[in-house]
């Protein structure tokens, strides 16, 4: 696996993915051109990475390649909600 190829696979599964699992009543689809890499690493054989799209719908996704068995996973996220914590307390934005 190179860099190249592991970005490749992402955006290609992040567009199955995507397109397979949005609401039919949306109209919405999206290219390889609407996948982003929020941030990546490669450390020895394996990768990891995180990347989003530019639609906004809050999802997220986790890319672990484990290099030693030649598989890649993907964990998939939505953010629910971004609050501040100063001075070690919690602050509701409500």
């Amino acid at each position: 696996m190179t860099d190249k190829k592991f970005i490749k696979l992402i955006k290609e599964t992040i567009v199955d993915y995507f397109n397979s699992h949005v609401d039919k009543t949306d109209h919405k689809t999206i290219t390889e051109d609407n996948v982003y890499i929020v941030w990546s690493c490669k450390t020895l054989q394996n990768f990891k990475a995180l990347a989003s799209t530019t639609v906004s719908d809050g999802m997220y996704y986790e890319i672990t390649h484990n290099g030693d068995k030649n598989e890649t996973y993907f964990d998939v996220y939505k953010k629910w909600e971004n609050f501040v914590v100063r001075g070690g307390k919690y602050e509701d934005n409500k």
